[in-house]
C-alpha cells in the first residue's frame, strides 16, 4: 500500500513581520520536537538518497532523518555531526532550496513540496545544545603541525577534520573575533552569532588553537608560518568590496555592504542602544544588488531605524540570485524592489552628502555569459530615487594583504588563489586553498566541501612525506 504524504512542508514558526523588521531577533524560530518528527516522516528513505549527492559535505541525510522520526536523537546527532562541523550554521544559511532539496526525491512527486531538510538539520544541532554539556577529550594530535590562515568556513572546516585525524592545528584570525563571514557578514536576525561562537567551541574542543589579531602578510609573515608548521591551509575569503565606480561614488553616505554589514555584526550595532551605533542614522536607503548580500543588508537598513528601504537590481525578479526565503522575508517587512533598474550616479548636496540616485530603466536582451539575459539600458528612462544613504552589494573580491605579502603563490586570472579545486593544492607545495579566496564569492557550504576535501589532501600529503 502506498504511503501518504503530506503535500506541504510542516509550517514553522516565524516572527511577524512588522514586529521583526524594528528587532534583529532571528526570523524562524524552529521546529518543536512533535514538527520536527512529523516533518521527518515525510522523507521517503529512497535508496537512491539524491539528497546526499546534492549536499557539498555529503551528510546521510536519509540516516539523520531516520533517526530523528524514530525519536532517536543521540542518533541523528552522531550521523550529522560525522559529516558537518556546522550543522547550525548549514541549518540556518544554505541554499538547500538548490542543493539537497532541490534534489528530493519527494519534490519531484506532482503537487508535493521537498523535505524541509534544512529545517531539520538546524533542529537536530539546537537540540543537541540545549543537553547537558558532555566532557570531550581531544584526539591525540601527533601525526604534525598544520596553520590554517582564516577563520570562516572553510578554515573552521579543515581545522576541525585534521584536528580528529591527529594533528595539531593553529587558526590565525586577523579580526578580533573568529568566523569568518558567519560573525562579519551575515546578520543576526539570520544567524545568531551565539548560535557561530556555539559551533567554534565545538571545534576548539577537538584540540584546534585559535589565534585572533592575527594579520597574515603584517604581523606574521608567510615564512614564520611555513618554518613553524608541516602544512598550511588558505582561507582567507574574498572580503575586499567591489564598487561601480558612478559619479558621487565618494559622497558621504556611499557604502559597500561588506562595510555596512561589518560595522553591524562586529561593532554590536545590531545590540543599539545597548552599544553605539556605528552606521549612519539613515531615513531613505538604496541597496544596489539582488543577491543575499544585498537582502542583508536591505533588512539591516530597515531594523536600524531607516523610514523606506528599497532595492534596485538590474535584472527582473525571475533571474534574482538571493534565496526565495530570504526574498520573501523583505518583501514581508515592506521593502520595496526596483527591478529592471540600474544607478547610473549618485547626487550629493553642496555639502557633499548623497541626496538622491539617479537610475535609468533596463529591459532583457539576450543571453549572457552566464546564462541569464544581459540587461539592456532603455533609452530616455531615467529618474530619481531620493536617499541619504546607499549600500552598493554588487560583489567582493580578494584580500591582498596576505596575498602581496606572499608573491610566490600563483594567482588566477581574477586574482583569487590558483589551486586545485578539489584538493585545494597550490604551486608550492604543502600550501593548500579554499573557499571564497579561491572561487570568489560562494556559499558556505560550498566553502565546507572544499574544506573536507583539502583536509583529506593535506592528511594524504603529510603521510606520503613521512614514508
Amino acid at each position: 500500500m502506498a504511503r501518504t504524504i503530506a503535500p506541504k512542508k510542516t509550517p514553522i514558526a516565524e516572527q511577524d513581520p512588522l514586529a521583526r523588521g524594528k528587532n534583529f531577533d532571528e526570523v524562524c524560530l524552529g521546529y518543536t520536537l512533535e514538527e520536527a518528527r512529523i516533518e521527518a516522516t515525510r522523507c521517503l528513505q529512497c535508496k537512491t538518497a539524491p539528497c546526499v549527492g546534492g549536499c557539498p559535505v555529503a551528510i546521510d541525510i536519509p540516516g539523520f532523518i531516520k533517526a530523528l522520526a524514530e525519536g532517536d536523537l543521540p542518533k541523528s546527532w552522531e550521523i550529522l555531526s560525522d559529516a558537518t562541523a556546522l550543522p547550525a550554521v548549514c541549518g540556518r544559511v544554505c541554499p538547500q532550496e538548490t542543493q539537497c532539496e532541490g534534489v528530493c526525491t519527494v519534490g519531484k512527486i506532482k503537487g508535493k513540496e521537498p523535505v524541509a531538510i534544512g529545517k531539520l538539520e538546524r533542529f537536530v544541532a539546537d537540540w543537541k545544545a540545549s543537553q547537558p554539556e558532555e566532557a570531550i577529550t581531544p584526539p591525540v594530535q601527533d601525526k604534525g603541525k598544520v596553520a590554517v590562515i582564516g577563520s570562516g568556513p572553510a578554515g573552521l572546516t579543515v581545522a576541525g577534520d585534521l584536528a580528529k585525524m591527529g594533528y595539531k592545528v593553529t587558526v590565525f584570525e586577523a579580526l578580533h573575533e573568529p568566523g569568518g563571514v558567519l560573525m562579519y557578514g551575515i546578520p543576526e536576525f539570520r544567524l545568531p552569532k551565539a548560535i557561530v561562537r556555539r559551533e567554534i567551541g565545538n571545534i576548539r574542543k577537538l584540540g584546534v588553537d585559535v589565534e585572533v589579531n592575527a594579520v597574515v602578510g603584517r604581523t606574521l609573515s608567510m615564512e614564520e608560518i611555513r618554518d613553524g608548521f608541516d602544512a598550511v591551509f588558505i582561507g582567507t575569503g574574498a572580503g575586499a568590496p567591489h564598487f561601480m565606480n558612478l559619479p558621487g561614488t565618494n559622497l558621504n553616505g556611499v557604502f559597500s555592504a561588506s562595510e555596512y554589514l561589518t560595522r553591524i555584526n562586529l561593532m554590536h550595532a545590531y545590540e543599539f542602544p545597548t552599544y553605539d551605533t556605528p552606521t549612519k542614522t539613515s531615513k531613505k536607503v538604496v541597496v544596489v544588488g539582488g543577491g543575499n548580500v544585498a537582502m542583508d543588508a536591505a533588512r539591516s537598513a530597515l531594523r536600524l531605524g531607516a523610514d523606506e528601504v528599497s532595492v534596485v537590481y538590474r535584472r527582473s525578479v525571475e533571474e534574482l540570485p538571493a534565496r526565495v526565503e530570504e526574498y520573501h522575508h523583505a518583501v514581508e517587512e515592506g521593502i520595496v524592489f526596483n527591478f529592471l533598474t540600474n544607478p547610473v550616479e549618485y547626487v550629493g548636496d553642496e555639502k557633499g552628502r548623497l541626496k538622491a540616485v539617479r537610475c535609468i530603466r533596463m529591459e532583457l536582451g539576450e543571453p549572457d555569459a552566464s546564462g541569464r539575459r544581459r540587461p539592456v539600458p532603455v533609452k530616455d528612462s531615467d529618474f530619481t530615487i531620493e536617499a541619504d544613504t546607499v549600500i552598493e552589494a554588487i560583489g567582493q573580491g580578494s584580500n591582498k594583504v596576505l596575498l602581496n605579502a606572499f608573491p610566490e603563490l600563483k594567482l588566477n586570472k581574477w586574482g583569487y588563489i590558483d589551486a586545485d579545486e578539489k584538493t585545494g593544492e597550490t604551486n608550492l607545495p604543502g600550501v593548500y586553498a579554499g573557499g571564497d579566496i579561491v572561487t570568489g564569492a560562494a556559499t558556505v557550504i560550498l566553502a565546507m566541501g572544499v574544506g573536507r576535501d583539502a583536509a583529506r589532501a593535506i592528511d594524504g600529503y603529510l603521510k606520503s612525506k613521512k614514508g
